[in-house]
């Protein structure tokens, strides 16, 4: 199945999907000693197409796999994480502190991938001047001024759909080039502000199709049709 070319920064997005799947692996097999690694390898072991993992690979490696030998692991760990940009910390606030996003400022893994949550953002005055996750919880009236000041470029919105544009407004105002989107909805950006939507809904729905193509033509042909 031809993928869709939806392009980041020069890169499809699928493929920028698949790069931290490999960084992980890749981080993994380190760990367990190996020292190189041929793309033969890690397409069986992923369960990937072999062609597809050399493209993506050729993307991120300063040096070309050698025959028989493959990638040194860890200079393709580090040529992963520099194109990825996981040294160059980016500062992120949080709006809306409801289940989801009291989970997302006690989760510790972001800093692996270059994102730090510094600050979040609620209405109800109830949560006004706490912390959770070790992250203050500000006034809704703060949130333009602070991202200014502090040069937040990711802005993650966690409120109900019915807020979520106004948010997105309020933080695009606030100077963030990017926006982690949770809220069912579709946003309205300027053209260079870069928007990653996380609809349950969406996923739940391809799940739920996936289980059915199995069902009706089984597992191979439906991992096919959605790979």
């Amino acid at each position: 199945m031809e993928e869709k070319k939806h392009m980041v920064g020069g890169i499809s997005r699928k493929s920028l999907e698949r790069l931290p799947v490999y960084h992980h692996y890749l981080e993994k097999k380190s760990s367990e000693g190996l020292e190189t690694i041929s793309a033969p390898v890690i397409a069986l072991d992923l369960q990937l197409n072999e062609v597809q993992v050399r493209k993506d690979l050729a993307l991120v490696a300063k040096t070309a796999g050698k025959p028989k030998m493959g990638y040194v692991i860890k200079e393709l760990i580090a040529d992963m994480e520099e194109f990825l940009g996981f040294h160059n910390t980016n500062q992120a606030a949080l709006v809306g502190v409801g289940y989801l996003g009291k989970a997302l400022l006690s989760y510790k893994g972001f800093e692996q991938y270059g994102v730090e949550i510094v600050m979040a953002f609620d209405a109800d005055g109830r949560k006004v001047n706490t912390r959770i996750g070790g992250k203050m919880v500000l006034s809704m009236d703060k949130l333009e001024n602070l991202c200014q000041r502090m040069s937040i470029h990711i802005g993650i919105i966690t409120v109900p759909a019915e807020y979520a544009q106004g948010v997105c407004d309020r933080l695009v105002a606030g100077g963030v080039k990017a926006i982690w989107n949770f809220a069912p909805v579709h946003l309205s950006v300027p053209s260079h502000i870069l928007v990653q939507n996380e609809n349950m809904a969406v996923s739940l729905a391809a799940l739920s199709k996936y289980l059915y193509e199995v069902e009706k033509n089984g597992w191979q042909d439906a991992k096919e049709e959605y790979d």
